[in-house]
């Protein structure tokens, strides 16, 4: 390929590629929408994660209310169960499991110290906490990186995670590599093939994380997963294209 010809595939490439992530991204050929603003999906494709620390109870507790800022409804994370920071009593999984995929996923923050998590594989929280910088905070593959906090859009606005993830891989039972993730967060790219190194937060947190401190991670697949911490933090536009990642993806190329 000539070196103009390069370039201007480059550019339309770029263009192809930031049009399928950020807030409003459709989804992409071969994704499955499993959140379109209804009750009748949410039932249909969700259920609570029955962790150690459940307390709640079917059918979903979770709200389906009015966009806070555009046209539909969106579902909020406030199980009054979960109320005071009480994690893993309420959270809820897609009831179909996933290896490797490609996941977008919108929130929203109606409150300062909105606090909530997406779980890949209900193992590996990439967090939802506004005013956090830390690497516990916004955005962060929880303890392993920086929060790239200069991309959030701020409270009451809608924000999106862009994700590719390669579950980890194991050979006769052993694990030889460990998960990796790259993210675009409001269509700014964040973490690239980044390794996570275990599940964080306990047995209540996710699946394995009372295998060997969170480092005992199985070889299972399992569902994408949205934490009640009991603040109204809401999602929309939730879908997700399954992969077959040879070796881990640098960008979001089918």
């Amino acid at each position: 390929m000539k070196p103009f010809a390069l370039a201007v595939f480059s550019i339309l490439s770029a263009a192809t590629l930031h049009a399928e992530v950020g807030v409003g991204a459709k989804p992409i050929e071969g994704a499955e929408v499993v959140f379109d603003g209804s009750r009748e999906m949410l039932d249909e494709k969700w259920t609570y994660w029955q962790g150690p620390r459940f307390a709640s109870s079917l059918p979903i507790k979770w709200k389906i209310v009015e966009d806070p800022v555009d046209k539909g409804t969106v579902v909020m994370s406030d199980d009054p169960v979960a109320a005071g920071g009480k994690y893993g009593t309420a959270d809820i999984v897609t009831k179909k499991a996933y290896k490797d995929f490609r996941l977008h996923i919108e929130f929203n923050i109606a409150k300062k110290g909105g606090n909530s998590g997406v779980y890949l594989q209900n193992r590996y929280e990439i967090q939802i906490l506004d005013g956090d910088k830390t690497k516990h905070g916004m955005a962060a593959v929880i303890n392993e990186t920086g929060s790239p906090y200069e991309h959030y859009l701020g409270v009451g606005k809608w924000n999106a995670y862009d994700i590719v993830f390669r579950a980890a891989r194991f050979t006769d039972g052993k694990l030889t590599e460990k998960a990796k993730v790259t993210m675009f967060f409001n269509g700014k790219k964040v973490h690239e093939n980044q390794t996570i190194n275990q599940v964080w937060g306990g047995a209540n947190s996710g699946v394995d994380g009372g295998n060997d401190g969170g480092k005992g991670i199985t070889d299972t697949p399992q569902g994408l997963k949205l934490q009640a911490e009991g603040h109204d933090v809401r999602f929309r536009n939730i879908w997700i294209k399954e992969l077959d990642l040879e070796k881990p993806d640098t960008d979001f190329a089918e």
